[in-house]
């Protein structure tokens, strides 16, 4: 045990003395006028991938017709001279009309040799390997060069070529050290693979693994994807207030803080929702938002206590129609994002190209359990069932209650394929129209995929008394206990009031459906900087 004590402070002594280092050739740079933090600016005109790309079709181009080399019948050294006279040939060629670029990023490797050396540039798009000879772009900068360490960030400006190995480059002619990494990063052969240290330092994570950094460019994406798609649709994007004093919409327990300049309670927004259905009653037929919210909940694979939700609502539609709208967007999605309806999520194939299935819920506990709730006469003999298969509940819970317990333990596991289910219980749904045919169910769905809620949708309840009896009933729950009932909005119902038409809403979880799209395990993958427990606790 003392002598790993030993070799733990042998390595921490030596860190701290590269670290030292570092900062002395910054010091020197300093002295001779070369700060590199007191550059502004750099001309970038491609990124490393674009280099590539345009070499290529232009080498296809000056190359057009030139045979390939054909080295049959020839010896080891004939070939290997035969070789090298068609390197230079083709380089020859290129070199005439060549390609100057001027490209910025962190140096990820080095390898100095005397007179030249090798490193590698990465920036947003990829990397690419720079040649630096010291006849090219002079013995002052090219001994800088050489003194620079792996993490300083170079501007090198060059034209392109590829090296007798086929690799595209760049021949550096002028450098510009932009700034220089006082920290050392995480050696390159193993990464940053410490899960805690990549949330806690996602820019080194995005450094290091590029996977973490295409899930993010893929999320942009998504983003963007959605606004394209709703925009088609004649949705018009809005923005509603986070601090709220009635954090309704959703079924979660808020954050509370003080607003000082009012000196009154607030809460954190749980939801979009209440506000969205303000603007359908002013007349915005089609809204939508995408923005952060707040619940004072757990954290797991899926859950994060801030995350992203959309909401969208849509005046003269019902819950068909947003059926139709997110089986059409999901695949959009998917064919944009990931270039196929087929997708995989942790190996398994999921087709988001066939029509979804639709089960109501009682419809899929009766799939899987055999229990058809829809001839359980009342709740003691719903409570009863929940007994029989050990499923806890509390005192005040009713029917539909024990139906949603009964759905989330033996069902949600079973939905791997795209799959509504439709026309949920009024006790968990207030805010939700009831179906005409059943007072007891609403018109509601959820999507489920691969398990998960994808979403959750509504015919929205446009009816103000209707509105208030339900409201009344979740200030009973809350007042019985309930962290995570609703509470009667006046000013929502005065908007009620004022008439609301028939309207369509639904809510989309964007973490969740980046996870999807990406093959992410956790929900703190898809979040760049996800909920951490303070390392001073």
């Amino acid at each position: 045990m003392a002598g790993q004590n030993n070799a733990n402070q042998g390595g921490q002594q030596d860190i701290n003395q590269l670290l030292k280092v570092r900062r002395e050739k910054l010091a020197n740079l300093q002295a001779a006028g070369k700060d590199p933090f007191q550059i502004t600016k750099y001309d970038v005109t491609h990124h490393t991938s674009d280099v590539k790309e345009i070499y290529t079709a232009h080498e296809e181009k000056l190359l057009a017709g030139r045979a390939p080399l054909n080295t049959d019948g020839m010896d080891e050294a004939e070939a290997r001279e035969a070789q090298k006279k068609d390197y230079e040939e083709r380089r020859s060629i290129m070199d005439a009309d060549p390609i100057h670029v001027s490209i910025a990023g962190r140096m990820m490797f080095k390898r100095v040799m005397g007179k030249a050396s090798f490193a590698n540039i990465q920036d947003l798009k990829g990397n690419i390997q720079i040649y630096v000879a010291r006849d090219s772009i002079g013995e002052e900068l090219y001994a800088t060069f050489k003194k620079s360490d792996i993490g300083d960030i170079w501007g090198v400006k060059g034209y392109a070529f590829r090296t007798k190995t086929g690799e595209i480059s760049i021949h550096a002619e002028e450098m510009t050290l932009l700034s220089k990494s006082l920290q050392i990063l995480p050696e390159k052969f193993h990464g940053l693979t410490d899960t805690d240290m990549r949330y806690r330092q996602r820019y080194v994570d995005l450094i290091m693994n590029p996977e973490s950094k295409e899930v993010f460019i893929k999320r942009s994406q998504i983003l963007r994807e959605i606004r394209n798609f709703l925009a088609e649709r004649d949705f018009m994007e809005v923005e509603t207030p986070m601090l709220v004093s009635n954090a309704g919409g959703a079924a979660a327990r808020p954050f509370e803080t003080h607003y000082n300049a009012l000196d009154e309670d607030v809460k954190l927004r749980i939801s979009l929702e209440l506000y969205l259905k303000r603007l359908i009653v002013g007349g915005l037929e089609r809204v939508f938002e995408i923005g952060r919210v707040f619940r004072n909940e757990g954290v797991d694979t899926r859950h994060n206590p801030e995350f992203t939700l959309m909401e969208l609502y849509q005046a003269y539609t019902d819950y068909e129609g947003m059926m139709e709208l997110t089986e059409s967007m999901f695949r959009y999605l998917a064919e944009k994002v990931c270039g196929s309806t087929k997708i995989t999520y942790n190996g398994i194939e999921i087709d988001l190209g066939k029509p979804f299935e639709r089960l109501t819920m009682n419809d899929a506990i009766k799939k899987y359990t055999g229990i058809d709730f829809d001839q359980v006469p009342d709740d003691a003999a719903a409570k009863k069932l929940a007994d029989e298969h050990h499923l806890e509940y509390e005192d005040r819970h009713k029917k539909g209650d024990i139906i949603n317990l009964f759905f989330e333990e033996y069902c949600e596991k079973e939905l791997i394929q795209p799959t509504f289910i439709m026309d949920h219980p009024i006790e968990i749904s207030p805010l939700t129209k009831k179906k005409p045919s059943d007072p007891s169910k609403v018109e509601r769905f959820e999507l489920f995929i691969n398990t998960w809620e994808m979403c959750n949708a509504y015919s929205e309840l446009n009816d103000p008394i209707d509105q208030r009896e339900r409201f009344a009933a979740q200030d009973a729950n809350a007042a019985a206990g309930d962290d995570e009932a609703e509470h009667t909005d006046e000013d929502f119902l005065n908007a009620l009031e004022i008439g609301m038409p028939p309207t369509g809403g639904i809510g989309y979880g964007i973490d969740r459906l980046v996870m999807l799209l990406t093959d992410s395990a956790a929900i703190r993958d898809v979040l760049l900087f996800p909920t951490m427990k303070s390392l001073d606790k």
